[in-house]
């Protein structure tokens, strides 16, 4: 099994980075540590190609991007877009992306639904019209809404989930209730697993009326024995799928990257050059 590991994101990460350097130089240094990075920006709107091609340029021909699908798709926008109007929304996403679709870039697009998207008819066949849409290109689901996993629905949504070309997002977060859902180490996919880690910040996870929610959400930094924990969560996986993609969005406190090379360091994987002159070639 291959596994890549990498993060939510290239331009928050101060620990990968040189001081005063420019945020334009970012990714290209960022592809001297990982191989795979999630694009959240796709997540607050629909962006030009010209964006998606810019990130081509600067990243190696063996870098591979995560792309968050639009927000307006998945139901988290302000505007209150109906069912129909969230599918047409697909095209104009899926015309932006084409540049790492072209390019061999795209490891997959994730559709992270909300809290309140829950384990209802009406939501499966939502889900069922969305991958028909999506006809070569790698889909991967997330849920946030526990009611997916409930005992007398679990095996019917993983068997959906397979049936349908479902790519599953297994995520290690808070269990906090209705909003957050467990960790089910159970491949949908033969060929690709994604693993997103969200910090394990039970407190800060739900709104709970705190004004800095969305900074300290993903306040939490994962121990050794945490991480080792998905060691043999990993060795699980391994005889299920070709390739575990894992991401680290761990970060409002910083510690994101540093636990991703935490990760690797205990998993034996090397990557990247052994000096900071390697990263001034580029």
């Amino acid at each position: 099994m291959e596994i890549k590991i990498g993060v939510t994101g290239w331009g928050d990460h101060d620990s990968l980075y040189p001081e005063r350097i420019h945020s334009s130089k970012k990714l290209r240094q960022y592809c001297n540590h990982f191989p795979i990075v999630e694009i959240d920006s796709s997540y607050y709107s629909i962006m030009p190609q010209s964006n998606y091609q810019k990130w081509v340029n600067h990243t190696t021909s063996d870098f591979s991007f995560v792309v968050k699908a639009y927000g307006g798709i998945t139901g988290h926008a302000r505007q209150n877009y109906s069912k129909e109007e969230q599918i047409k929304l697909l095209k104009p996403f899926l015309d932006s992306i084409q540049p790492l679709i072209e390019n061999n870039k795209l490891k997959g697009v994730l559709f992270q639904f909300p809290p309140w998207f829950n384990c209802k008819k009406e939501n499966v066949e939502f889900l069922r019209t969305i991958k028909n849409e999506l006809t070569s290109v790698p889909a991967i689901l997330e849920f946030r809404n526990q009611s997916w996993f409930f005992p007398q629905y679990a095996d019917q949504t993983l068997s959906f989930m397979s049936e349908e070309g479902w790519i599953h997002s297994i995520c290690d977060e808070p269990q906090a209730g209705m909003g957050s859902i467990p960790t089910v180490l159970h491949p949908t996919n033969k060929e690709l697993t994604l693993i997103r880690f969200h910090g394990r910040n039970v407190y800060g996870w739900n709104h709970n009326g705190q004004e800095n929610w969305r900074e300290v959400r993903y306040l939490y930094r994962y121990n050794r024995e945490e991480l080792c924990e998905w060691v043999d969560k990993l060795e699980t996986l391994s005889r299920h799928t070709k390739e575990v993609c894992i991401l680290f969005n761990n970060n409002s406190g910083g510690d994101a990257a540093n636990n991703a090379k935490e990760l690797m360091k205990l998993l034996g994987i090397e990557f990247g050059p052994s000096s900071t002159e390697q990263l001034e070639l580029f």
